[in-house]
């Protein structure tokens, strides 16, 4: 089946969907969650992404999308207003091509099954077992399965690497085994004080900034950072791909790589 022989979905049923399991209205965000850019009346494919860039919106074009989502999207709170340089290109290419950008952060981040804190548990092969933090973004468990703890620092990080397919900052040593594992995605590292009081061995996030490296050292809590992109890449195309799913419609996850 082609493309254009595809089922349709309304833009707007579309919308109602993605924001009845993201529920928005319960998050003060950095930027507006929803329909950033309003493309065709009717959705035939998804393209889902980590961030709504040129590169993507390039390929969305010629995987011939009606419609792109992300965690990313183009509009931040404070930002300039102005629609000239990189934000002019971007949005240039998608109102030529009639695409429609739907844009989702911490509602994304949040999803207890499909958000990126989830799914990046399921790639590392953790529970949830409680939250903390904001929203309760923070995700604190063990190991799924009953696999047991990590004798160390270095073979948790070997772990993550491994299931992530990148390298990852180390900062600390365990004091014991590692089982208590707290993990927040992107840029998450001001949560690291909040994980440690919620009783966590380990933290795992996208960034570190400075005083974390110190945190980790003074308190015994093991910090591991392994890319804000690279921990964000599960939770829009589970999303895209479950809501497409209820309608039928076509569905592609296209990852432009991002080493930050």
């Amino acid at each position: 089946m082609t493309v254009q022989d595809a089922v349709v979905a309304p833009r707007a049923l579309l919308l109602s969907a993605f924001d009845q399991l993201l529920q928005p209205e319960a998050f003060k965000d950095y930027g507006p969650n929803g329909l950033q850019v309003e493309g065709k009346a009717e959705v035939r494919k998804i393209v889902s992404g980590v961030t709504a860039s040129l590169a993507l919106i390039e390929a969305a074009v010629a995987a011939q999308a009606d419609a792109i989502f992300v965690h990313h999207g183009l509009f931040w709170r404070g930002q300039d207003g102005r629609v000239t340089g990189w934000m002019k290109q971007r949005l240039a290419l998608l109102l030529a091509h009639d695409i429609n950008l739907y844009a989702y952060h911490l509602p994304l981040d949040a999803h207890p099954e499909l958000g990126n804190n989830a799914q990046l548990g399921v790639q590392l092969g953790l529970k949830a077992e409680r939250y903390f933090g904001d929203n309760k973004l923070g995700f604190l468990g063990a190991r799924s399965g009953g696999a047991g703890g990590f004798d160390s620092a270095e073979q948790l990080a070997e772990h993550v690497k491994n299931a992530l397919n990148r390298p990852v900052t180390l900062v600390g040593r365990a004091q014991t085994a590692i089982k208590n594992i707290a993990w927040c995605s992107g840029g998450a590292q001001g949560y690291f004080e909040d994980a440690i009081a919620a009783g966590a061995d380990a933290f795992i996030t996208g960034e570190i900034s400075e005083p974390q490296a110190h945190y980790a050292r003074e308190m015994g809590v093991v910090f591991i950072a392994c890319g804000h992109h690279a921990s964000e890449r599960y939770g829009a195309p589970a999303v895209a791909a479950h809501v497409a799913a209820q309608f039928g419609l076509a569905h592609e996850f296209i990852d432009i790589d991002n080493p930050a």
